[in-house]
């Protein structure tokens, strides 16, 4: 019986090319390993065409950002009819989409943190929220673009009106939550471990995130088991609540000396995490009894249509 042919989507035009370059590569590695005939595609405008010529039984989506997170890459594997992994064109949009998230969160009883939806002339010209607060672009991800403003800090920040930015001129600002980092992911319909995230920089931001050293992982978190099985259960919520197939992992802030139980606030879910083979989602999946090439093969197994 001749194995499956996995096209590897990989690399992009988004801010976090570089990022999927990397998941893509080791996934890709992962998948020969396991046994799959692999093509790696670095993924231009012309993805359409390039997959119709390859003709592949699945499509292992490797890539990170504007165009493959958020419904576009997912709308035309839906049109080729190939089988892909992870979430759907729905789920995708709705989860890179950090207000529309936080909409439909709120509505389910998901703890989230106030937010406004503001013009980023506007939040450079003075505080639209009492600091501390937290701006960030609506929809990138990898913490592109996100600044935390300190509680005695007297103005905003003006990076917000480099001539580069290029992550769209409404932003969200919302308030910060002080605490610990906490994220867990979902594999299927089952929630993995909870891992805490350590950094000695300002905050979990995209050097501490792919820089050699920029952050430890404390997995399993050292919390109470009430809290831990809190996280757990709130991202078993939150993926079934956008839809999400596949892998999800879901970030938290904790703030456990806000009373007794302490603060938990549920920031965003990402239906693309990262997937090197020390990225939090395959940790966690590897604390919970699966290898790597178990993982991606399992996601290659999982992939499908009208996701």
């Amino acid at each position: 019986m001749m194995s499956k042919h996995v096209a590897v989507l990989k690399g992009g035009v988004s801010n976090e090319r570089s990022v999927s370059l990397s998941s893509g590569e080791q996934c890709a590695g992962a998948l020969r390993r396991a046994g799959f005939q692999v093509t790696e595609v670095d993924v231009g405008f012309d993805i359409a065409e390039r997959l119709r010529e390859l003709k592949p039984d699945v499509v292992f989506n490797a890539l990170h950002g504007k165009y493959g997170e958020d419904g576009t890459i997912q709308g035309v594997l839906e049109f080729l009819r190939i089988p892909y992994t992870h979430s759907g064109v729905l789920a995708s949009a709705l989860a890179m989409d950090k207000h529309q998230t936080k909409i439909m969160f709120k509505a389910l009883g998901i703890p989230v943190t106030d937010h406004v939806i503001v013009n980023r002339s506007e939040v450079a010209r003075q505080h639209v929220m009492a600091p501390p607060y937290v701006v960030k672009p609506i929809s990138d991800g990898s913490s592109v673009g996100v600044f935390i403003v300190k509680a005695e800090q007297s103005h905003p920040p003006q990076e917000i009106l480099r001539e580069d930015w290029n992550a769209g001129e409404m932003v969200m600002v919302e308030r910060y939550v002080p605490g610990r980092d906490l994220t867990c992911a979902v594999m299927g319909d089952v929630a993995l471990g909870v891992t805490e995230i350590i950094t000695d920089l300002s905050f979990y931001n995209f050097e501490a995130k792919y820089a050699k050293g920029g952050s430890s992982h404390i997995l399993p978190a050292q919390i109470q088991p009430k809290i831990y099985d809190k996280v757990q259960k709130i991202a078993l919520k939150a993926h079934a609540a956008l839809g999400c197939r596949g892998v999800s992992r879901t970030d938290f802030r904790y703030n456990d000396r806000a009373g007794e139980d302490g603060e938990l606030v549920c920031l965003e879910i990402n239906t693309q995490p990262g997937m090197t083979e020390t990225s939090l989602a395959p940790e966690q999946a590897r604390h919970a009894g699966h290898s790597f090439e178990e993982l991606v093969t399992w996601m290659v197994e999982d992939a499908s249509c009208n996701r």
